[in-house]
């Protein structure tokens, strides 16, 4: 350790955040830093418009309310699952796009939740206080869950609000958040996915790009449009090089706290097995896809999201095995683990968080084979109907518990969502589902063994294809009815059901439940013990003004429209409707390069300088997808929809010196609508106008 403080004393310098760096936490924001490096200040009005204005999006995404009417805007790709859910093989709107003329045409999306972030508590002190000395970490671990389970089912009887306790530092902060919610949710305008996803998969997480990756929707209350508290206003003028922008949305999650050997664990043997499933299902997908126009249709929107998901990882994967990133990562470790060693009182109290997380990461790599071959702690096996099927199962046990006790995702305060997934109306593809089965069978022998008892069991003397034939076609789960009934009769109900979906979800049951008990006792508790400690060591370095790691929470990112340089080529910060039909042209307009014909038929209408997709430094990642972008009057100005290929990286590390965000511009968004899509009671409605014109 003496050779290690020598050389951090010779060699090292504290460690600084890029200037555009962080998603910063709306009860903490980054005030001190844009007020001293843009002269822009962070009122408190400010920041609860702009909270209040934006949207979480239960498909897993961003968005933001636009108008008085409760509109709003998030990506094409992110309401992409159910534009699919409500096309039919006659009326495919993934492909065809749609567009609501009045309110009456709008269509209602099944099974969609939309969160507006209204309060946030630090409930910290509560939560641990329940963590009593003498108790092991894994008594911890249990305390903690029931107090939060406790505090959230306090919270939501008092407001009547959505209320989840938000686990942040990896467990050095918990945080209350309650959100307004609303289920009732319908689509009003889609682009053709042609244009929404222009340069399909070759182009995706790459720059130049022409997307018009859009859709709007809108929130009803009580049967009629919502009248929003907060809204965001449209800019006309969009952005330009150089300007302040802002983004307000939901990163899904990030791992730029984890210490080396977490990172290690990621790379060694995290991401290799997840590269390997993405790259099977991919192959799956597209085998199902090709054998008819309607599984393709059927199997697109998944298709594109596999495809998305290996895209990104390869790219994360890139970065954990590049040896001058690691190395930063490993100069900043030793330079806390340095300081801490240094100070007696901080070595005492914290000096084993590195050592707790290690050995946290040996003991998970011991399961996690067997853990993630079984569908991991939620059993999430393969397909809707097995999901299903595992919901009904654990709704009978554990509704019979005490709140504290119960697995977190069937707490009271959920049985609301629950039902609403449960009894979707949402279409079911069956044979798309015996795919998923098949492809999960298959997946669970590969890794286990074909002799594994387990295996043999699940598979009943059959192989993967002919067993999942079997299970899926031979359930009623299908049947709405036939879900509820077995849902609300409980154990009772299932004692006498034979459907073979629901049986093999409690065979699988017990075992899944003791993998996830290993798990939340002897690896969960260590990590949690050791980030404590490891965020405690920064907030003594640092102090408090940090940003925690991304948790599909609500958070503001700052940064400037600006470009790059890629290839020893310069890149504009700027696209424009020029160059959608130039890049079409050089790849011969043929898919996924193809204009759509509204967008041939309405070109000689347009400005072809019309500012189209843009880059800026802002601080994003997976989740952020829909974003409002806003500039410093908190107008929008663009809509985060990708981030280029360099910044992949950005789930393990922030570098701004080629990552960039990637956003549709206001001004095209405009303007297609007036000129291609002939939008212009939706256009006048972002423009301060009211619903329906």
């Amino acid at each position: 350790m003496k050779r290690a403080l020598a050389f951090v004393a010779l060699c090292l310098v504290s460690t600084l955040a890029h200037a555009d760096e962080g998603m910063w936490l709306f009860n903490r924001p980054p005030a001190k830093q844009i007020k001293e490096g843009y002269g822009f200040e962070l009122t408190p009005a400010w920041l609860e418009h702009l909270q209040k204005s934006a949207v979480r999006i239960s498909t897993g995404g961003s968005g933001s309310l636009v108008s008085k009417d409760g509109l709003v805007m998030t990506n094409h790709h992110v309401g992409s699952d159910k534009i699919a859910e409500l096309s039919t093989k006659e009326r495919d709107l993934l492909k065809d796009g749609f567009h609501a003329k009045t309110l009456a045409e709008e269509l209602k999306c099944p099974n969609i939740e939309m969160d507006v972030l209204w309060t946030i508590e630090d409930v910290t002190a509560q939560v641990e206080a329940t963590a009593k000395p003498g108790m092991s970490n894994a008594q911890k671990s249990a305390a903690r869950r029931a107090k939060m389970t406790e505090l959230e089912s306090e919270a939501k009887k008092a407001s009547g609000l959505k209320c989840e306790i938000v686990t942040l530092w990896q467990g050095a902060r918990y945080h209350l958040y309650s959100y307004k919610t609303w289920d009732d949710v319908r689509l009003v305008f889609a682009p053709e996915k042609a244009i929404a996803f222009f340069g399909g998969d070759t182009d995706n997480f790459e720059f130049p790009r022409y997307d018009l990756d859009v859709c709007f929707f809108r929130i009803y209350e009580n049967g009629k449009p919502l009248q929003a508290e907060h809204h965001l206003e449209w800019s006309a003028n969009g952005s330009t090089e150089g300007d302040l922008v802002f983004v307000a949305g939901h990163p899904g999650r990030t791992e730029r706290l984890f210490t080396m050997s977490h990172l290690e664990y990621m790379r060694d043997f995290q991401y290799p097995l997840a590269m390997r499933t993405l790259w099977r299902r991919e192959v799956l997908l597209s085998t199902f896809m090709g054998r008819s126009e309607e599984n393709r249709r059927v199997g697109e929107d998944e298709y594109f999201g596999v495809q998305n998901s290996r895209k990104a990882r390869t790219g994360i994967f890139a970065g954990l095995l590049d040896p001058t990133f690691m190395g930063q990562k490993f100069r900043t470790e030793l330079e806390l683990r340095s300081a801490v060693a240094a100070n007696p009182d901080w070595s005492a109290k914290w000096g084993d968080g590195w050592d707790l997380i290690a050995q946290s990461k040996k003991i998970q790599r011991e399961m996690a084979v067997r853990f993630g071959a079984l569908g991991g702690g939620g059993m999430g096996l393969g397909g809707d109907l097995f999901a299903k099927a595992v919901t009904i199962v654990r709704w009978a046990d554990e509704s019979q518990k005490p709140d504290g006790q119960r697995l977190r995702e069937y707490r009271s305060t959920a049985k609301d969502s629950i039902e609403r997934s449960l009894y979707s109306e949402a279409p079911i593809y069956i044979d798309l589902e015996v795919e998923r089965m098949a492809s999960s069978l298959q997946n669970m022998a590969e890794l286990l063994g074909g002799g594994d008892p387990t295996v043999v069991r699940v598979l009943a003397g059959k192989g993967p294809g002919p067993r999942a034939e079997e299970l899926v076609r031979g359930s009623k789960l299908a049947d709405i009815a036939e879900r509820k009934r077995l849902f609300e009769g409980g154990a009772a109900a299932l004692a006498d059901c034979n459907d073979p979906l629901i049986q093999l979800a409690r065979m699988l049951d017990a075992e899944s439940r003791l993998q996830r008990k290993r798990f939340e006792e002897e690896v969960d508790p260590l990590e949690k013990e050791g980030y404590s400690k490891v965020a405690a060591s920064i907030f003594a370095l640092k102090g408090e003004d940090q940003y925690p790691d991304a948790t599909f929470t609500l958070r503001l990112t700052h940064g400037t429209v600006k470009g790059y340089e890629a290839g020893g080529k310069k890149i504009a910060p700027y696209t424009n409707f020029a160059g959608l039909y130039e890049r079409a042209n050089e790849r011969g307009n043929v898919y996924p390069f193809e204009v759509p014909s509204s967008w041939v038929k309405a070109r000689a209408a347009l400005n072809p300088s019309t500012p189209f997709n843009f880059v800026s430094t802002n601080d994003i990642i997976g989740g952020n997808s829909g974003s409002p972008v806003v500039n410093k009057a908190g107008q929008v100005v663009g809509l985060i929809f990708d981030g280029n290929i360099e910044s992949l990286v950005l789930d393990i590390g922030y570098d701004d010196k080629q990552a960039r965000a990637v956003s549709v511009d206001s001004r095209a968004i405009a303007e297609s609508l007036l000129k291609v899509y002939s939008a212009s009671a939706l256009h006048a409605e972002l423009m301060g106008g009211r619903a329906g014109g």
